[in-house]
């Protein structure tokens, strides 16, 4: 299996930008295909924000295109989400999500969730 590690969220002001960074460990080889980063409200079902494939097409959410970016570095298996004029409304858990294969077993794997609070 492989574990998934995030990082840079926090507490920012709104209009501020924050850089989420999620890393994928694993013993065994791997390959990644599609990953993601979800968010989440409490009481609200979460949400796709940004996917990025294997060949670095990108999809946004209509809620944060232009504000945020989507990037992967295969080299370092490491997918980043660079969010900019941050809006209070984006105040949320995010959570990466990453989907591949190491030899035959397929894997959906999450990430742990990181907090961004965006203060108005």
């Amino acid at each position: 299996q492989v574990q998934l590690v995030e990082s840079g969220g926090g507490l920012v002001q709104a209009g501020g930008s924050l850089r989420l960074s999620c890393g994928v460990k694993s013993e065994r080889s791997f390959s990644l295909n599609v990953m993601n980063w979800y968010r989440q409200v409490p009481g609200k079902q979460r949400e796709l924000v940004a996917s990025i494939t294997s060949d670095g097409k990108t999809n946004y959410d209509d809620s944060v295109k232009g504000r945020f970016t989507i990037s992967r570095d295969n080299a370092k298996s490491t997918v980043y989400l660079q969010m900019n004029s941050l809006k209070a409304e984006d105040t949320a858990v995010y959570s990466c999500n990453v989907r591949g294969r190491s030899y035959t077993t397929v894997f959906d794997s999450w990430g742990q969730g990181t907090q961004v609070t965006v203060s108005s």
